[in-house]
């Protein structure tokens, strides 16, 4: 009884490392309606490969990021449908460890948001498209008043210049009338 319990046990295992090789190995490649953006993700939902036409470069960045973004997206969306097939295909849709593999992968990589529809133009209408242009200006920063100057102060008396000692007729005690700083 022992010995079937861990045959079995083993055979589950090799089932399992069998379901995770596979699922190592989900790669996802999704466009563009348009073709212009092209993604690869791997069974992580990371973005493996990124490759943007030329006729991506003439789109406003914002547009060219949520179109980069919803085709991640859609490519993601398809990660559960391969695992399962993955699941089935090894341990079977029916062991309760990968119904739980399954639904975490469904919970991360849910259905992409619906696509956002431009309106359709007529043929013979054409589209007006006005370019708005920038014209405001800082207003100018008045400068504070300048204070009064003040009047110039009048001139100093003429005072006859000090004699200054030799530096070798130093005396400490004796400051006199000049300067004790030399």
């Amino acid at each position: 009884m022992v010995r079937e319990w861990q045959e079995k046990a083993e055979e589950k295992a090799e089932k399992f490392g069998r379901m995770q090789q596979q699922i190592q190995q989900i790669s996802v490649t999704e466009s563009s309606k348009d073709g212009a953006v092209q993604v690869t993700v791997g069974s992580g939902g990371m973005l493996e490969a990124l490759q943007l036409s030329e006729a991506a470069s003439n789109r406003p960045m914002a547009k060219l990021g949520a179109e980069i973004m919803r085709t991640v997206q859609a490519a993601q969306a398809k990660i559960p449908e391969m695992m399962q097939q993955a699941v089935a295909d090894t341990v079977g849709l029916e062991d309760t460890a990968a119904q739980h593999v399954l639904g975490q992968a469904r919970k991360y990589f849910p259905e992409p948001p619906e696509d956002e529809q431009e309106p359709e133009r007529a043929g013979h209408l054409r589209e007006m498209q006005v370019s708005i242009e920038d014209d405001y200006e800082e207003p100018q920063r008045r400068q504070p008043p300048t204070p009064p100057q003040r009047p110039a102060a009048p001139p100093r008396e003429q005072q006859p210049p000090t004699r200054r000692r030799p530096a070798d007729d130093f005396d400490d005690d004796d400051f006199g009338s000049g300067s004790f700083l030399r």
